[in-house]
């Protein structure tokens, strides 16, 4: 959810039944296969792959049938011709087990997704329009689909002793989270270098001798230099700390390659006959500095404390979340993100926080299925409650027809009129196609409609959104009588027990407490023993 409205996050489009949704365009509808690909190899080749992929059965075409026979055992074993000396299955399947153990654990931070104020608005107001009751999580699944409908906040776990377990910062220059410092640093001086300092290339020296190989690291590009000129472990520990601070040393170091191309030595020599002098802006007086880690050293104590500080929370649009410059956080996201698009319980928790904000109500169906609706389910009693005939004729079909919907309900209660036949003039034109259109409702459905709209704004009618399926709201069963204790001799008597309360704001649609009926009399009050008067004195004569 963005500032501007979502035109595909409408509850009424996204909730119709399965008849009435648009069936998703299929690109390759009249793709008919692989008969015009040419097969690979010419004849007596492999024949075209697609045709034979999933579904593609036993007819295996004018290669003849599968042979059958013993088939040849390769180094690996009988039936393992392919596996040319790999070793047995388990052994594979262990070694890519220890490498999982090998990687960095993920940091331990919270990650809280929260929908977007505005959709959540929105969303409010769609269902107090129409009064439907929609399921709370699938709600929550569809937010969970799109990143411009929720946020993220991630925020610090705090050990027994109130100190972090995993540290945050947030550079206030471009308000982006990071590990540690160094993360920061490095992160300015790679995107933000030309903010505090200028450089200058001059021309030099080219280094001496002759070179005929140089070092070049295998995931950047970054040609190094060879392993014995002066400024190669400079070089080598600059760059590890500026873009591959979260990998170990030791890894970064193994990644490393020798190159023996001409053109790559060359464009190191040409690179190195320059020298490079930095000028510090942004300061009361001009300074000079001739290598990389005078600059980063001033950069640390200038300016580095006033573009860093701890942060215990922190909240990023979903949009910005999928792109964090931090890797580690940017795949926490993700895997918190895969764990609640399964069952969002989180999500579904915030959100209906939200909507309660708005005034919504929830209620349970079977004690499984959490919905938001604009009113709870409320028995109506047509025997104790004075209602009109509009609205005693619909409780009755309602609970007479059972999954009815609101269209059959008042086809049935107040039909349509059928349309007059045209003229025979005027039916041998054929008349211009439009577009259908709803019919409009006569004046006795418009009052049986506004009755009904009352019904379920005063919870006594449910019109479930998913299937559009009307139901009355059941009588509360009966609260069952607790069987009274006798106190003990000595004892004093107990106080009363305070009524039970419903648990996070959710009623049971089927089994709520009863409220007392409006003809009863005031309820027994439990009985308890009294003791036996003593008996009075004589009377003299």
């Amino acid at each position: 959810m963005s500032q501007t409205p979502d035109p595909e996050f409408d509850l009424e489009s996204l909730f119709l039944p399965t008849w009435a949704k648009q069936p998703a365009a299929n690109k390759y509808a009249n793709f008919a296969g692989g008969e015009d690909r040419p097969r690979r190899g010419g004849p007596g080749g492999h024949e075209d792959r697609g045709r034979r992929g999933f579904g593609g059965g036993g007819d295996r075409g004018p290669r003849g049938p599968r042979r059958d026979g013993p088939r040849r055992e390769g180094p690996g074993g009988p039936g393992r011709s392919g596996d040319r000396g790999r070793g047995p299955r388990q052994d594979f399947e262990g070694r890519r087990e220890e490498r999982r153990e090998t990687g960095p654990p993920p940091p331990e931070l919270n990650v809280t997704f929260i929908p977007e104020e505005k959709g959540v608005e929105g969303l409010a107001r769609q269902v107090r329009l129409t009064g439907r009751a929609y399921p709370l999580f699938e709600i929550a699944q569809l937010i969970l689909r799109k990143p411009e409908r929720f946020n993220v906040q991630l925020g610090i776990v705090k050990k027994p002793d109130g100190s972090p377990a995993q540290p945050l910062f947030l550079c206030s220059l471009d308000d982006t989270l990071w590990l540690s410092e160094a993360e920061v640093a490095g992160h300015l001086l790679h995107r933000h270098f030309d903010t505090f300092y200028a450089s200058e290339r001059i021309a030099g020296d080219s280094p001496k001798g002759t070179y005929t190989f140089v070092a070049q690291c295998g995931m950047s590009g970054v040609v190094l230099g060879p392993p014995n000129y002066h400024g190669y472990q400079e070089k080598l520990r600059q760059l590890h700390t500026e873009r591959f601070s979260r990998m170990p040393f030791d890894v970064f170091k193994s990644r490393v390659k020798i190159v023996k191309d001409e053109a790559v030595v060359k464009q190191w020599l040409e690179e190195q006959s320059y020298k490079t002098s930095f000028t510090a802006l942004n300061v009361p007086e001009p300074l000079k500095f001739d290598t990389r880690d005078q600059v980063e050293q001033h950069f640390r104590v200038t300016h580095l404390p006033n573009l860093v500080k701890p942060a215990e929370s922190h909240t990023v649009p979903g949009v910005a979340a999928r792109a964090l410059p931090c890797t580690p956080l940017r795949n926490l996201v993700r895997v918190a993100w895969e764990d609640q698009s399964k069952f969002p319980i989180r999500l579904a928790t915030t959100l209906s926080q939200q909507f309660g904000g708005h005034g919504l109500q929830f209620f349970k169906v079977n004690k499984t299925v959490t919905h938001v609706c604009v009113a709870r389910p409320h028995f109506l009693d047509l025997d104790s409650t004075p209602v009109s005939g509009n609205v005693r004729r619909l409780i009755e079909f309602i609970n007479s027809h059972p999954k009815c919907t609101r269209r059959r309900l008042l086809d049935t209660l107040a039909p349509a009129p059928v349309p007059a036949a045209a003229p025979p003039e005027a039916a041998a034109t054929p008349p211009a196609p439009a577009a259908p259109a709803a019919p409009p409702m006569s004046p006795e459905q418009e009052a049986l409609n506004a009755d009904l709209h009352w019904l379920i704004h005063e919870g006594h009618v449910i019109e479930f959104a998913t299937n559009g399926i009307l139901e009355t709201a059941k009588r509360p069963l009966p609260r069952p009588e607790r069987p009274a204790k006798k106190p003990a001799p000595d004892a004093k008597p107990a106080p009363a027990a305070d009524a039970p309360s419903t648990e996070d704001g959710v009623v049971e649609l089927s089994e709520s407490p009863a409220p007392a009926p409006a003809n009863a009399g005031p309820a027994p009050a439990p009985e308890v023993p009294t003791p036996a008067p003593e008996p009075a004195p004589a009377a003299t004569a």
